[in-house]
């Protein structure tokens, strides 16, 4: 028996790994408790009603990149560190005992040692197809596991309902200060055409101006009719006669009060009413761009609003954190019969190599 073992080193040694992996999954291997969970990402679907096309041809977007996002952050050295202050993950991974392989070897390891082996621990993969994130974590106690997977659920939640918020509650601020600015604005512009009509007595400018024009355009219309009566006197009365005269001055009279009129609407200089419309019309433009200004941006800051609560996430779970009741990890009876193989086929290989290289030699 000695001979022969002298003669098949190679099986030798991989008998003896054989029998030590045997040992150590069979023996020494710490049971792993599974503890699952299955969530997808969800927004309040809140929307001002439009008529945009785009809207109503296209789906719903960002939402795998949301998942993505979460994602990142469960398996994150941040998510880690969390997870070690709440429920002492160097303390729990670290007591295997004598399971050197599945354990973690100190509990001061550093946090580079520490996230590459809690990577090996927590799997949080993206379902394409389904849209869902499927959450695994790996203990030694059911107890733990189940602890790890309802802390990623509700960590998660936290962080991307934060990040969400804070850019959105930038903008809100910005909004609110521009629409507390232009309310000033408005204000002031308003007041300006307030002042400029009490100064001047007069509400509508314009309105006085149209007035006068139909005064006028009346008066001119009396003062033809005055001017045709006179050459119709003419023909058979002389130009002293009182019913010449009369016409004679009430011509006068009319054309006096035509030019009253328009010097009313346009002069040189005093507050001619053409320079004091010119004036309240500039007043009054500005009072509509600040009011335009003001109401757009109310506009923008409700959207704003309701757009910084769509944006709130909410970790919808289709599957709880399970609380295992026997371990799952590892697998032995499959881990030895892998390790079997592999050796096996190792063996063999080698065994050929020795020989071939024996042939040569002869």
């Amino acid at each position: 028996m000695k001979q022969l073992l002298m003669k098949n080193p190679v099986w030798v040694v991989c008998g003896v790994f054989i029998a030590l992996s045997a040992f150590y999954w069979g023996v020494l291997a710490s049971d792993r408790y599974v503890s699952e969970a299955n969530v997808v990402l969800e927004s309040p679907q809140i929307t001002i009603p439009t008529m945009d096309v785009s809207s109503l041809l296209g789906g719903p977007t960002g939402a795998s990149g949301d998942m993505l996002l979460l994602r990142d952050y469960l398996l994150s050295v941040d998510m880690l560190r969390d997870i070690d202050r709440l429920v002492g993950f160097r303390e729990h991974y670290s007591a295997a005992g004598i399971d050197f392989i599945s354990g973690l070897s100190s509990a001061d390891v550093p946090i580079e040692d520490l996230h590459e082996y809690y990577l090996k621990r927590v799997s949080v993969e993206l379902d394409d197809y389904a849209n869902v994130l499927r959450i695994k974590v790996e203990a030694f106690s059911p107890e733990m596991a189940n602890k790890i997977a309802s802390l990623l659920l509700e960590e998660g939640e936290k962080h991307m309902n934060l990040l969400g918020k804070r850019l959105a509650e930038e903008q809100v601020r910005f909004l609110e200060d521009q629409v507390a600015m232009l309310n000033d604005n408005f204000n002031i512009a308003r007041n300006e055409l307030l002042d400029y009509q009490n100064k001047n007595g007069l509400i509508s400018p314009t309105g006085t101006v149209e007035s006068i024009s139909a005064v006028v355009a009346t008066l001119e219309g009396k003062l033809s009719n005055l001017q045709a009566e006179k050459t119709m006197l003419k023909s058979y009365q002389s130009s002293s006669s009182p019913a010449m005269v009369k016409v004679d001055n009430e011509i006068k009279a009319v054309r006096h009060q035509i030019e009253q009129e328009k010097n009313r609407m346009a002069q040189q200089s005093g507050n001619a009413l053409n320079t004091v419309t010119a004036e309240y019309q500039t007043l009054e433009l500005k009072v509509k761009f600040a009011l335009d200004s003001y109401s757009g941006a109310l506009a923008a800051l409700q959207s704003t609003r309701i757009e910084a609560a769509r944006k709130l996430k909410q970790v919808s779970v289709l599957q709880s954190p399970t609380y295992p009741e026997y371990p799952l990890e590892p697998q032995r009876l499959h881990n030895i019969a892998m390790y079997a193989i592999v050796a096996l086929f190792l063996g063999l290989i080698m065994q050929m190599l020795l020989l071939i290289i024996k042939d040569h030699r002869d």
